[in-house]
């Protein structure tokens, strides 16, 4: 069966201005953090703050969180970069893809603290105001697996089949052009938690309702993993698993269920505060 329709892949991911190369790649994750450093400093001032702390501790946090998720990735998948055949150098080629986002968050957390104690700021404050900006930023990321024609899904006639060259396609299917965009189907999720994330705080804010620090972040995570998991369990690409599932679908579970034990810890905390506040208005 003949597919009429389907998404191409780029000609190439790199451009050369001299001998100075711009890979896509690189330039998507760049878009990525710019967008979430301009969405948090806007919600930053709108909550009566200093914008230019977020540019402080984005200085500390960003180095951080891709330093945090190439080593997230290389550990996970030690085999492709260590042992016979392999060349170790190759884990510091970051343009060829390969950023854990659990890594990412981690050690980007690590350096946000550093620089939040810097500027006297609580964390969970900040995760709050950079929660739809980080979302946003992981669609614009996964653009950049576009480029690569990497982590893409298993074989499929759908008319959004993505062609992948033969010199990416997995070594069992190499007569086979179109798989599942799941960078596309990830990128699309994340959108759609960003503006999850947004609409729960203007409700809560409409609403004159108490949402606990650090309940939007909360809330960013548990539907950022919750698409996650669909979408690898489309995936083909190498991954090391465990009782049958790859390891980031573990990540997933886990950091799932830790993101809806905060909220529901934080919603019962929240209705408390209002309870205690409406009695306190209809006090004579």
């Amino acid at each position: 069966m003949v597919n009429l329709a389907y998404l191409p892949s780029p000609a190439r991911g790199v451009w050369h201005l001299g001998p100075f190369p711009l890979r896509a790649y690189a330039l998507c994750l760049i878009a990525g953090i710019i967008v979430a450093i301009w969405v948090t400093r806007r919600r930053w001032a709108a909550r009566g703050h200093d914008p230019d702390e977020i540019l402080d501790i984005a200085m500390w946090a960003v180095p951080f969180g891709i330093v945090g998720g190439r080593l997230y990735h290389v550990i996970t998948d030690p085999e492709l970069y260590f042992g016979r055949g392999r060349d170790p150098l190759r884990a510091f080629a970051i343009w060829e893809g390969g950023l854990g986002i659990w890594g990412a968050v981690a050690l980007g957390a690590v350096g946000a603290w550093i620089g939040c104690r810097r500027r006297n700021i609580r964390l969970l404050e900040l995760g709050d105001a950079l929660a739809p900006g980080l979302a946003v930023a992981q669609a614009i990321g996964r653009w950049g697996n576009y480029f690569n024609q990497e982590l893409f899904g298993g074989p499929t006639t759908l008319p959004w089949a993505l062609k992948i060259d033969v010199a990416h396609r997995p070594e069992d299917t190499t007569d086979i052009a179109l798989y599942h965009p799941t960078f596309l189907y990830e990128s699309l999720w994340d959108l759609g938690v960003a503006l999850l994330v947004l609409g729960v705080d203007r409700w809560s804010r409409k609403r004159g309702r108490t949402l606990g620090v650090g309940t939007l972040f909360a809330l960013y995570v548990a539907g950022y993993t919750l698409g996650r998991g669909w979408v690898e369990a489309l995936r083909v690409d190498h991954a090391n698993h465990f009782f049958g599932l790859r390891l980031n679908d573990w990540t997933s579970l886990i950091v799932f269920a830790a993101a809806a034990a905060f909220l529901l810890w934080q919603r019962a905390a929240g209705r408390a505060a209002d309870d205690r506040r409406d009695s306190v208005d209809r006090m004579p």
